[in-house]
Parts: structure tokens; sequence; C-alpha cells
């Protein structure tokens, strides 16, 4: 009896609570918030017609065989009592009824408007914008399986597997598509960075390990990933940081590299401070071989060491692949030289576009360097600089357009005490002392300009104009011709190149100079054993041979006692092989058949001074 008692009283609360359930759960068929779904539920049909002869109990019931359906035959209409979850037996969904899924969550910013309750069938814009919580397992659908295009965790297991096979760009773009649908996972973000590593794309594998700690301050592999973009970057101290935090060390290779890039780096420190450029780039390229090879500071570092060292060309090359990065939150905050890196960067762009005489370019790398770094020295003073070799520049522009060439000198020669790698002061001056007639002087500038900057065209026409003015024949010559292959249709080039021409070979008439072209080893021989000679090895096909050959002219006519040669390697093998020639052009000087100098290059006056100072003096 007690036990029918207890059935009984059991009945009665569900009867009670189905009674409840009609009266807030009555629907009509063309209700407007019952949404048909017909097949995807079909086979929940047969469960809920079985399940109708149980009684239910008060909590909500799921779809797996709990789930409640009563009809009754009180009039012609049908009534559905629906349980919390969803998915009603007729394959229909209430819209009405809404509640917040427990492992779904959502920013504030994305709450879904008609979320959905604990079925998983959703409208088709609200799967893209929910988040798991990290550590729970992928979201699944309740009766219903969700593709691997919708589901990170997939994505970023298959991605994991094509970026094993190397095929980066693939695994890059199944990384975005996981990270699109959850980007509070910082597993993906670090994942990605591995994959841009792949693809050379170093600073934005830099930002997606930074947005991976973000979002997981604790995860240890995006620490020791992000240490090891740093270290090939030459941030050596933010490098360390992150390979020995949370108390981890990076292994022993690793630690090695960083050791040794340290260390170059610290030399090349010591070497700049010193203004030993050679070193210093010697420790640059160092450093970048030992690791940091994709450092911006290192390739600024060698591209001031290349400038200092009048190799202009390499400098622009270098400073070009300095500025192709750009630095992330963490490489802005690193030092180099004391200066902040991207302010360095900016500082010896500087540098160049002065010497190339882009004074406005110059000025603006350099006030942006400021702007970065306010508190170096070395960037403010030379902003300050700048600013006043500018003004001297201009002033010295000034008087030379109102004709007093002496004070236009002395306003680029203030400048030039402020900047004396100013190839455009050094040329504005030797055209200054041209006017003023001082060839010397002019020449002299003309040089300076032309070794700062060696393709500067306008300071080799300036040099050509004062070597004709000097007399200097060969010198004339040689520059002309130079400038002809540049100037190929300029009249002025092409009538002072015959002017030089002329007159160079009427000097050699006068002086009845002459150079043997000797091809016999034994002749050779028996020429360099008695007396003073001076032998020039060359290939006749090498355009700078007829220059040469113009100043052996030159100085075979000033020095009649001296037996002057010219060997062609090429079509004298034997002479080449005895002197042991491996580098042309070559000068070796003898006396009475004693080799005294052995020089690979020569300049007309350099090769002069070697004549006078080594073999004798020149006659009166």
């Amino acid at each position: 009896m007690s036990g029918s008692k207890k059935k009984s009283d059991s009945e009665k609360g569900s009867s009670s609570l189905a009674d409840q359930m009609k009266n807030s759960m009555r629907f009509e068929e063309d209700d407007p918030r019952v949404l048909r779904l017909g097949s995807p539920v079909s086979t929940l049909r047969s469960r809920m017609s079985s399940s109708n002869t149980r009684s239910t109990s008060g909590s909500s019931a799921s779809v797996s065989g709990r789930n409640v359906s009563s009809s009754t035959s009180s009039g012609s209409r049908k009534i559905k009592i629906v349980p919390a979850g969803n998915i009603c037996p007729s394959g229909n969904v209430i819209t009405g009824m809404r509640c917040k899924p427990e492992r779904t969550v959502l920013s504030d910013n994305e709450m879904i408007p008609g979320m959905y309750g604990y079925g998983s069938i959703m409208p088709g814009s609200a799967m893209s914008k929910t988040r798991r919580v990290a550590g729970s397992a992928s979201p699944e659908s309740s009766g219903v399986a969700s593709s691997s295009k919708d589901n990170p965790e997939e994505l970023n297991t298959k991605a994991n597997e094509i970026y094993k096979k190397g095929n980066f760009a693939e695994a890059l773009s199944l990384y975005d598509k996981a990270i699109a649908i959850f980007p509070a996972d910082g597993r993906f973000h670090c994942n990605r960075a591995a994959a841009l590593m792949g693809l050379k794309r170093i600073m934005e594998a830099v930002k997606e390990c930074e947005e991976a700690i973000r979002l997981s301050p604790t995860y240890v592999r995006a620490h020791q990933r992000l240490g090891s973009l740093l270290l090939c970057l030459g941030q050596v101290e933010n490098a360390r940081e992150q390979l020995f935090s949370l108390g981890q060390k990076p292994d022993q290779a690793t630690l090695q590299k960083l050791q040794a890039v340290a260390e170059h780096i610290s030399k090349c420190t010591d070497a700049r401070r010193l203004e030993d450029w050679t070193t210093m780039l010697k420790e640059a390229e160092a450093a970048t071989t030992s690791g940091a090879d994709v450092s911006p500071q290192l390739f600024a570092c060698q591209a001031e060491a290349h400038l200092k060292l009048h190799q202009l060309k390499d400098a622009e090359l270098w400073i070009y692949k300095a500025r192709m990065y750009e630095p992330s939150a963490t490489t802005c905050r690193s030092k180099f030289f004391g200066m902040f890196s991207k302010a360095y960067i900016f500082f010896v762009q500087a540098q160049i576009d002065s010497t190339l005489g882009k004074f406005d370019d110059a000025c603006t790398a350099i006030e942006r360097a400021a702007r970065i770094d306010l508190q170096s020295a070395e960037v403010t003073g030379k902003l300050k600089n700048m600013r006043l070799v500018g003004k001297a520049r201009t002033i010295g522009n000034e008087h030379y357009r109102s004709k007093r060439y002496g004070q236009a000198c002395t306003a680029y020669g203030e400048g030039l005490l402020l900047d004396s790698s100013n190839s455009v002061l050094y040329y504005n001056r030797a055209n200054c002392w041209f006017k003023l007639g001082e060839w010397e002087k002019s020449l002299a500038d003309s040089n300076r300009a032309l070794l700062f900057r060696p393709q500067y065209t306008k300071a080799l026409f300036r040099k050509a104009a004062s070597n004709i003015k000097l007399e200097r024949w060969a010198d004339a010559v040689r520059d002309y011709e130079i400038l002809r292959q540049e100037l190929s249709n300029n009249e002025e080039v092409a009538e002072n190149l015959s002017h030089a021409q002329a007159e160079l070979r009427k000097s050699r008439r006068e002086g009845n100079g002459k150079v043997e072209l000797v091809s016999d080893l034994e002749k050779f021989r028996a020429a360099i054993a008695s007396g003073a000679s001076v032998v020039h090895f060359d290939e006749l096909s090498n355009p700078e041979c007829t220059w040469m050959s113009y100043v052996m002219d030159t100085l075979s006519a000033k020095y009649r006692s001296v037996t002057f040669l010219k060997v062609d390697v090429k079509q004298s093998p034997a002479i080449a092989t005895a002197e042991k020639m491996t580098v042309v052009p070559r000068f070796k000087l003898y006396k009475d058949g004693s080799r005294v100098v052995d020089t690979v290059t020569a300049t007309p006056d350099l090769l002069e001074f070697l004549i006078k100072n080594t073999l004798f003096d020149p006659p009166i």
C-alpha cells in the first residue's frame, strides 16, 4: 500500500507539472515561433513516441531519450509539452525559448540575440561567434556532427600535419581559419608564428608570439619561440629574457648561439666607439652569421661601416635591407649603440642621404630618429649638426649665385667642418675654386667629393676640367673617357676628350718617350737585367689598360733613362707564370734585375712617387 501511495503521489506530481507546462507551452501548428527542421531530427520521433507511457521528472530532459511528448484529445487541438531542450518531437524548434550554454563563452560585444539553449542547432552566423573555454573539448553538436572547417581543434591538428611536411603557406591558411573561429587560444597564434617563420616573415611571427603570450602568459613554447626569433633579430637581452622565462633554460645550441651573437655585438660596439670601421664591419658580419641573420640593426651597422669606409653603394644596399623590417612592440623597446633600435636605423639613413647630397631627405630621417629617441645625445647632436650644415650650404649657395666665390668657399668650408664627408659641399667648393682660377684646390676638392661618392658625375666633370687647366693630359683623357661612357651625347665631353688626346700625343712626340710591348720571356729578362725598369702587367682588352698606357707614355717621356715595358698576360703566359701573376693590372719596378716594388693598383701620382723614391730622382 505504501508503495502504491507513493506511486500515486508521484503520478499526481507529474500530472500537476504536465498541467503547468500545458498552460505555458501551448502552440498552434502555424505559430511563428516554431521552426520546422524536418529530417535532421526525424530519428528522435520514435524515441519520443515510446516515452509517452513513462512518467517525467521535474527537471528538463535531454534529447538523448528522456524527452517527453504528451498529447491529448481535448477538442481538435494537439497539445505539445516541450522540455528545456530546443528540439521538438515533430522536428520543430521553439524560437521563443532561450538559454545560455554552459560551455560557451562570449565577450560582451559578441552576445548573440536569440541565443539558443542546450541543443546545438543554431543560426548559421552564431557558430562562428562562439568561443570555447580554453582547455575544453571542441564544440560538439547534439545529434548533429560538426564539420572540420568549423572546428578549430581539427583545423589546428590538420595544419600541424601539413606544417611538418614543409607546406608552410597551406598550414598558415588553416591556422588563420582556426584563429578566426576561436581567436582566444594562444596555441593557435604560436603555431601561426611557426608557419610565418617557415615563410621568413619574421616580424609577423614575433607579433604572433607576443599575442600568444598575452593570451596565455604561462605558455612556455610561446616564450621559447619568441626568444629564438628575437635572437635572430639581434635583440640579445630581450631574447635572453624570453628564453629563461618561467624557470626554463634553452637547449645548448641556442645557448651557444646567444653567447656568440652577444660577444660579436659587444666587439662591434667597442669598434664603433674607437671609429675602427673595418673591425666594426667584421664583427657585425660575424654576429649576423652567428645567428642574428635578420637583424635590421646589424644591417644598419654594416651600412654605417661601409659608409665610413667610402663604400657608398654597399652602404645603400645594407640600409635598404634594414628598412625592410617593421619592428614589433618588443623590438621597438630595445637599444643599439645607446639609442633605440629604430632610431639608429634612421640615424644611419640620414648620414647616407647627407653624403648623397639629399639634404631634405637627410633632415627628414634625422628628425624621425629624434622623435623616436630624443634622449639620445648622439641623435640630438646629429640633428643640430645637420641643421647647421644645411644653413652653411644655403649661405654658400647665395654667395655663389651673387658671384662672391671667395665668401662662398668660406661658407662651404664651415659646413665641411661640421660634416667632413659631405660630397656636395666639396663639389660646390671645387666650383668656387675653379671660378677663382685655383686649379689645384679645385682638383683636390673634386677628388674628395669622388672619394665619398665615387659615382658623382658632376664632381668627375669638374676634376677633368681641372686636369685640362693643369695640362695633365693623361689624367684628363682618363676622366673624359669615363664621362663619355656616361654622357655619350654630350658635345663638351667629346670636344674636351679630343683636345686632351691631341695634347697627350703631342707631349709624347716632344718627349721621345717609349713604352715597349714584350711577349718573349728571354727578352723580358734581358730588358730588366740592368738599370731601372717599370713593367705594367695587364690585359690589352681591359678598358683600364688604355688609360694606363697614356700614363706610362707620359712617365716614359719624363724619365727617359728608365725602361718602360708592357706585358699582356694573355698573350705572354710564360712571363705571367714566371712572375707569378694572379691579379691584373699590376705594376712592378726593377733595379738591376731585382724587384723593388710590386703593387696591384697605382694612380699616376703614386706611380711617379715610387719611381722617384725607389729608382732615382728625376733629371733637372
